[in-house]
């Protein structure tokens, strides 16, 4: 008599860890490489293009583009355009824009978002389409339509204010101009992020407050809103770095509003040294220490917003 074999199976969880621990790296670097070709191409080599332009400039030794040259000026580029009054200006009119911007397009965009999370909000998606609209308007299609609203002679904004006898200057303080179109602009895309997050709110969170006695004003306020402070942060700072980089609100009114002038804002003082002073180097430079600004704001914003979300300093699980 012989013993009986037994043949211990593999359990099919093992099995699939061990094809999984097969499966060759061509597979994922096949599916990473394409994205990493663009990346490499459409955003690293123009940001490393852009810092060694940054270095050189142009000594003409002669008339014409022939007799120019480059010459490396090393942080000469840089300490001109810091020590420039007009790009320093840019800054502060960008400072002046985000005191007045960020509050009015976060506040509009959050009570739009919590009508149409609200029971008593019809036809959302209606709702959500028109006010998503105005940011897939094509960008030329928005600057012709502001600059005929805002051009005296013209502007049926302008003539209807002059007939009823309120101040028609509506260019007269730029400042305000740029803010409204900013805020047609980007309105309904912050409502559509805001509504969005509120739609991940807990169901069963929000009847519990019904059961506690809360109306909804107290639920949106005490509930909603700390809910979604993450969804908040992130539109605040999103919308830091895109004034920032403004420039097409001032560039529509430029020609048309006395106080927009091309170094406006730092991204119209970069386009004004690179296609009318054809100042390339000091252009590059100018685009760099945006980047650089902008960079430190947006490690700034994050860091402040970790901090308010952990004020105990505690590890996140």
């Amino acid at each position: 008599m012989t013993a009986p074999s037994f043949r211990v199976r593999s359990r099919p969880d093992c099995d699939t860890s061990r094809e999984r621990r097969r499966l060759p790296l061509s597979v994922p670097a096949g599916l990473l490489t394409p994205f990493f070709v663009l990346f490499t191409a459409c955003t690293l080599l123009p940001i490393g293009y852009a810092v060694g332009l940054s270095f050189f400039t142009e000594h003409r030794s002669g008339p014409g583009i022939d007799g120019s040259a480059p010459a490396f000026t090393g942080f000469g580029n840089y300490t001109q355009v810091l020590g420039d009054p007009a790009f320093r200006r840019g800054f502060l009119t960008v400072g002046a824009f985000c005191l007045f911007y960020i509050p009015l397009v976060i506040g509009l965009s959050m009570v739009l978002a919590l009508l149409l999370d609200s029971a008593l909000a019809r036809a959302r998606r209606a709702f959500q389409l028109a006010l998503f609209l105005p940011h897939a308007v094509p960008g030329i299609i928005a600057a012709l339509t502001w600059t005929y609203l805002y051009t005296p002679g013209i502007s049926p904004v302008i003539s209807a204010l002059h007939s009823s006898g309120l101040p028609a200057d509506i260019l007269g303080s730029p400042l305000p101009a740029v803010v409204n179109i900013a805020l047609w602009e980007w309105t309904g895309y912050h409502t559509v992020i805001f509504y969005a997050a509120l739609q991940a709110v807990p169901r069963e969170v929000l009847e519990a407050a019904v059961v506690d006695g809360a109306r909804s004003l107290r639920i949106a306020l005490s509930v909603k809103l700390p809910l979604i402070r993450a969804s908040v942060t992130m539109v605040a700072l999103f919308t830091m770095i895109g004034a920032l980089q403004m420039f097409t609100e001032p560039l529509v009114l430029h020609g048309a509003a006395e106080g927009v002038g091309s170094t406006w804002s730092p991204n119209m003082y970069a386009y004004s040294a690179a296609f009318e002073r054809n100042d390339y180097g000091s252009a590059a430079a100018a685009s760099v220490t945006l980047a650089v600004a902008a960079a430190s704001l947006s490690y700034l914003v994050t860091r402040i917003s970790r901090a308010r979300g952990n004020p105990r300093g505690e590890a996140p699980a």
